[in-house]
């Protein structure tokens, strides 16, 4: 089975899970409860996808582990895919019976939709029977062909979306003109729509403001920040930055080199002058580049490294106040060969290895509080590790921990998603 089946069959069977529960009335459920509906909740790889923001492990009964969803009204939205994939049709009332709420916001983001659930989706919209005022499709690699889809939903006279988020879907102004049309065709609902994170050029920007300034039309809030040719580029890869190593904050056991992308730890202090950024006690350093918004880089090491994430007031002379994760200012993932552990505060979660992969992916998103950790295989399968969830007060800066002999490589990403083009 391919890992797209897979992720399909994941899908479907939380689904599966969560209408079934919902009309038990269970929003809680044990492992084994998963399991028969084929959800293997130890697979770091269902991690990655839909499950990431559906299941959260609440704890531990009598030695049987508890799950929950972390949104109710993912679980709703899913319980009503599976009964509309499934040809049931069922009034209003009944779904109101059954504990549906369907004018409740829905959330997909990131849960890499389908042409196939784009066209549930719009069915959904086009529905008498189910009214949806809310949409965040945020992070799915739709495309314009995902795009023109949706649209159709948006143009029946039954659709009363209101708030539509299609940021980082890889939309380009082929995509703002389908978005456009139907507008036109019903121009009585959709107050916000946000696009940023696309690539809608010149005409997208153009006709879509045009509705906005435009009275006629409801729309009155329209987010096309960040956008660019490269932000059509697939998967976390859209968010690529290029990172470069700040020599004023490298411990002095450790040598810079390939244009201050590369870094190695040594036995030998070398002689840098001293600066009030550099660390002292610790053989860390920071990145030059602040972080805010959505960004994704990727590292090679080998030996032992921690990979980190830091507000750039962390200790640079202290103890264990200047350690990446041993503090309220940093995050950080240790790697080595047989172990990977998540750190924050002096907290430590062991992550499950599920692979030999020496590359780490590293996400953040900064506004939703959200920092993830992907192992990369040779095919660039982006396997989750770890997210930490918080809420970030000040831009962030990457950071590395190395330990003697050991080293850390930062992959040119924006010039890899050029030659992808």
């Amino acid at each position: 089975m391919s890992r797209h089946d897979k992720r399909d069959n994941e899908g479907t069977a939380s689904s599966s899970a969560g209408s079934s529960c919902l009309m038990k009335g269970n929003v809680m459920f044990y492992e084994e409860d998963l399991i028969e509906s084929g959800i293997d909740v130890t697979d770091a790889s269902v991690y990655s996808g839909i499950c990431t923001e559906i299941f959260k492990e609440e704890s531990v009964i009598h030695q049987r582990k508890v799950y929950s969803f972390i949104h109710l009204s993912i679980q709703e939205f899913l319980a009503a895919f599976y009964l509309m994939k499934g040809n049931v049709m069922f009034y209003e009332e009944d779904l109101i019976e059954s504990g549906i709420d369907i004018t409740d916001a829905s959330v997909f983001s990131g849960c890499n939709l389908t042409a196939q659930d784009c066209e549930t989706v719009s069915s959904a919209l086009q529905s008498s029977n189910y009214v949806l005022r809310e949409l965040d499709l945020s992070n799915d690699d739709l495309q314009d062909s995902g795009v023109k889809l949706l649209s159709d939903g948006l143009k029946s006279p039954n659709c009363q979306l209101q708030i539509l988020r299609l940021s980082g879907c890889m939309v380009t102004e082929e995509g703002c003109g389908y978005l456009s049309s139907a507008l036109s065709l019903n121009p009585s609902h959709l107050r916000e729509l946000d696009l940023s994170y696309n690539h809608p050029g010149p005409s997208g920007v153009q006709l879509l403001k045009h509705k906005l300034e435009d009275l006629n039309y409801k729309l009155q809030i329209l987010n096309l920040k960040h956008g660019g040719h490269f932000r059509i580029t697939p998967t976390l890869w859209k968010y690529a930055c290029d990172l470069t190593l700040d020599p004023n904050t490298a411990h002095t056991k450790l040598i810079l080199s390939e244009e201050n992308r590369k870094i190695t730890c040594v036995k030998d202090y070398q002689p840098y002058p001293d600066h009030p950024e550099r660390f002292e006690n610790y053989e860390q350093v920071l990145c030059g580049e602040s972080l805010t918004g959505r960004c994704y880089w990727e590292v090679e090491w080998s030996g032992w490294a921690h990979i980190a994430v830091a507000y750039k007031g962390i200790s640079r002379k202290g103890g264990s106040d200047c350690r990446f994760g041993l503090n309220d200012k940093s995050w950080s993932v240790y790697c080595c060969d047989t172990i990977y552990t998540a750190w924050h505060n002096n907290k430590r979660t062991n992550i499950p290895l599920h692979s030999s992969s020496n590359r780490v992916g590293v996400y953040v998103d900064w506004s939703a509080g959200t920092l993830s950790f992907y192992s990369i295989s040779d095919t660039h399968t982006l396997t989750h590790l770890h997210t930490f969830n918080t809420t970030f007060t000040e831009p962030l800066y990457a950071g590395f921990r190395l330990y003697p002999d050991s080293s850390v490589f930062l992959s040119n990403l924006t010039t890899s998603c050029d030659e992808m083009q």
